[in-house]
C-alpha cells in the first residue's frame, strides 16, 4: 500500500514581499536625500544658476515679508539670532549660512542680518534665490 500525499514541495520562492521592502527602502532613500535646508516658506527673488553651499550643518536664516526673522523654523529677534549664531560658531567655527529674504521685504531687514553675520565673522554666507526661468 502506497501513501500518496497531495502536498508538493515548493519549487519557487515568493519574492513579492522582498520587492515590496526594496521599494519602500528606495522611497525612503529618495525622500531623505532630497531634503533641503529647513526654513519658512518665502517668495524668493530670481537669479542665475550658481553653485550652492555644501549641506553640512547649514543654518537657514529667513527674513519674512513682514520683517520677522527665523533661524531654521524658529522665530527669533536680532539679539536672539546673534546669541544663537555665537553658540553655533563656538561649536563649529566654519559653518555655512543661507539667508532667505522674501522678495517683498524691506532691504534694510536683510542688511541688518548681513551686518550681524559680518560682525560675527561668518564668511560662508549664501543668498537663496529662485533660478531664472527662460
Amino acid at each position: 500500500m502506497q501513501i500518496q500525499s497531495d502536498s508538493k514541495p515548493y519549487d519557487d520562492i515568493n519574492v513579492t514581499p522582498m520587492l515590496d521592502l526594496a521599494y519602500v527602502l528606495l522611497i525612503i532613500f529618495i525622500v531623505m536625500t532630497t531634503a533641503t535646508v529647513q526654513g519658512m516658506k518665502v517668495n524668493l527673488p530670481k537669479a542665475s544658476a550658481a553653485p550652492s553651499l555644501s549641506q553640512q550643518t547649514t543654518k537657514a536664516i529667513t527674513v519674512g515679508n513682514d520683517g520677522k526673522i527665523f533661524l531654521d523654523t524658529i522665530p527669533v529677534t536680532l539679539a536672539e539670532l546673534e546669541q544663537r549664531l555665537v553658540q553655533q560658531k563656538a561649536l563649529t567655527p566654519e559653518f555655512p549660512v543661507v539667508l532667505r529674504g522674501d522678495a517683498q521685504t524691506q532691504y534694510q531687514n536683510v542688511m541688518d542680518v548681513l551686518d550681524l553675520l559680518g560682525r560675527l565673522s561668518i564668511t560662508q554666507v549664501g543668498l537663496a534665490t529662485k533660478p531664472l526661468v527662460k
